[in-house]
């Protein structure tokens, strides 16, 4: 790109890059995982750019891009290729103080990663129900039912483990 779209893409990627881990990282939980699905995203975004950014909402454009990243990386399954002979060293242990969002995250990586995806957009990431929709590309009444679904499965695997949220779609 030699046009000057180089530079407002920089620019968007700079400002949003904070905002855009929160957002991956939330839905798959894992730090390197996240750099995986923000690197594919990035690489895809500026291959694109000169016409995404003429989006009128590009944040919603790049989440959509972010999600079906990860949709299609839990499609994958087994086959995945390894790049490691060994195992990587452990990851360091998290600090004090975590131990609801350590249960959450275990169990939202239990339930299936389309009703992840929703219950991490609806109450994670506080998106209305239409904007789930556009974002995952299927009807109001789909995110509401998935959402059912997942909400179920989360109150089946936490049982009496519920941690209390803080009224505004996050955890305490």
């Amino acid at each position: 790109m030699d046009d000057g779209t180089d530079a407002e893409y920089l620019a968007y990627v700079n400002g949003r890059v904070t905002a855009l881990r929160r957002f991956a990282f939330l839905l798959c939980g894992d730090g390197h995982q996240t750099d995986d699905l923000l690197q594919e995203t990035f690489t895809k975004l500026y291959a694109r750019w000169p016409r995404i950014c003429r989006v009128e909402n590009v944040d919603a454009y790049v989440h959509t891009m972010i999600v079906r990243s990860f949709l299609d990386e839990k499609r994958r399954g087994w086959w995945r290729v390894g790049l490691f002979d060994s195992a990587p060293d452990r990851p360091t242990p998290e600090p004090a103080g975590f131990e609801e969002q350590t249960v959450v995250r275990a169990a939202l990586s239990q339930v299936p990663p389309r009703q992840q995806a929703v219950l991490v957009l609806r109450f994670l990431c506080d998106k209305p129900v239409d904007e789930v929709a556009q974002i995952l590309g299927c009807s109001p009444g789909t995110v509401k039912s998935q959402t059912s679904h997942g909400l179920n499965k989360l109150r089946r695997i936490l049982g009496d483990r519920i941690p209390a949220t803080n009224g505004e779609g996050g955890w305490r």
